[in-house]
């Protein structure tokens, strides 16, 4: 294995595992934007560019931001975090779901043939990829597009909640 490789999957893989241990919300949700950024140096690494430019640009960008805003719209105070048993159940119920996860990748993983083909790569264009997302896949683009639209009005509706004068008839 190249050593270049090894340090871009230590550092992604890093941040994912801090960005899931810890405690603070917004700080996860930055150590998830530099795990994408980690992605998108593995795609650079392997040579491709148009890729990485989607990653950043999509992930990076445009997720990043969403999760950012939905995370500061909806915070809540403190005295509403979990604490005793219900911690417990969280913390269980998390590890098997990882295991889970985990299991399904390392069966996907060793499903998956390792030959490489020897024959050239198939020359694709920018344009290419283009008629393609804007022919057979347009309608998922857009359902992507408005399910990440619902979900940012999903996090504003939420952070109005119910207000202290919410209940009470007005005069």
């Amino acid at each position: 294995m190249n050593a270049a490789l090894i340090l871009i999957a230590l550092a992604t893989l890093g941040t994912a595992a801090v960005a899931m241990a810890g405690r603070n919300l917004l700080h996860s949700v930055i150590l998830l934007a530099a795990t994408w950024t980690g992605i998108a140096v593995f795609y650079l690494w392997a040579g491709a560019q148009f890729v990485a430019f989607a990653q950043v640009l999509v992930y990076l960008g445009a997720i990043s931001m969403v999760v950012l805003f939905a995370v500061l719209l909806t915070r809540r105070a403190r005295e509403e975090s979990v604490a005793g048993p219900e911690l417990k159940s969280r913390t269980f119920f998390s590890v098997l779901a990882g295991l889970a996860v985990a299991v399904v990748l390392l069966a996907a993983g060793a499903s998956a043939p390792l030959a490489v083909s020897s024959g050239p790569a198939p020359e694709v264009t920018v344009r290419d990829l283009g008629v393609l997302l804007m022919g057979p896949d347009a309608a998922a683009l857009l359902v992507a597009g408005v399910l990440l639209t619902i979900a940012l009005i999903g996090a504003v509706v939420l952070a109005a909640g119910s207000g202290p004068d919410e209940g009470e008839d007005a005069p």
